[in-house]
């Protein structure tokens, strides 16, 4: 799959530090087979000591912070273990969901191989708050603010209030196909649908956490196509 160059997805730029606005379907880290392109490998070739900060989901796109220096990891990684870091992801998910601050606190449980599960006695603490921000006939645009930064944490804990994110079949989610929300709209005979978004409908949109010592900051990352895309298409069919 090809990527932006790595300067294309840079927000913030210091001696220090550089938050991007990750694309989908681009690793954080190295997988375990190496193999394919991640994000860790363009930016030590743009930034020799660069190390990534925290993660993102392969699927999910949005602000991601990079250090350039270990003094710099080590400051960021501060932050983010007291919980000084906030973060804010946007989601479409399938049906209509009035949340106003809704706290979900469910302890989240890694069982490996990339699955968690919901686990009241062995999880590890997880709380998330959860937002409306527009609504649709169909779907719901959802504000959601992690805490916690468990693996997963905001698929999940939507995923416990029947409110799974659209496309994201691992948690129950529907992916989103033209035919659903366009009246009149048929495909060819011979052709198969795809649906509007190729993935779970998940971006990262902000994260505010402190540049130094003095200085804090707050950055917005823009939607990719594919999440524009289909807001456009619930704004125009959907609403």
């Amino acid at each position: 799959m090809k990527f932006p160059k790595f300067k294309d997805l840079i927000l913030f730029e210091n001696e220090n530090l550089i938050v991007v606005n990750k694309p989908a379907f681009l690793s954080s880290l190295d997988d375990r087979d190496g193999g394919e392109n991640n994000l860790l490998r363009m930016a030590k070739q743009y930034s020799f000591d660069a190390q990534i900060c925290h993660r993102l989901d392969r699927e999910t796109s949005g602000a991601l912070i990079i250090a350039k220096n270990p003094e710099t990891y080590r400051f960021i990684s501060m932050q983010f273990e007291h919980r000084k870091v906030n973060k804010v992801y946007h989601a479409i998910i399938n049906g209509t969901h009035i949340f106003e601050d809704l706290h979900v606190d469910l302890p989240i449980l890694n069982l490996g191989a990339k699955n968690v599960a919901i686990n009241k006695q062995e999880g590890k603490a997880a709380e998330t708050i959860f937002n409306s921000l527009k609504y649709y006939k169909h779907y719901t645009l959802v504000e959601c603010r992690p805490i916690t930064g468990r693996m997963h944490q905001i698929r999940i804990h939507l995923a416990s209030q029947r409110a799974n994110i659209a496309g994201d079949e691992m948690y129950g989610g529907k992916p989103v196909y033209l035919s659903e929300i366009k009246r009149g709209y048929r495909i060819g005979k011979d052709q198969e649908e795809l649906p509007i978004m190729k993935r779970f409908a998940l971006h990262a949109r902000q994260i505010t956490f402190k540049i130094d010592e003095k200085t804090e900051m707050t950055f917005e990352a823009p939607y990719p196509k594919d999440f524009a895309t289909l807001l456009k298409l619930l704004d125009k069919f959907d609403s």
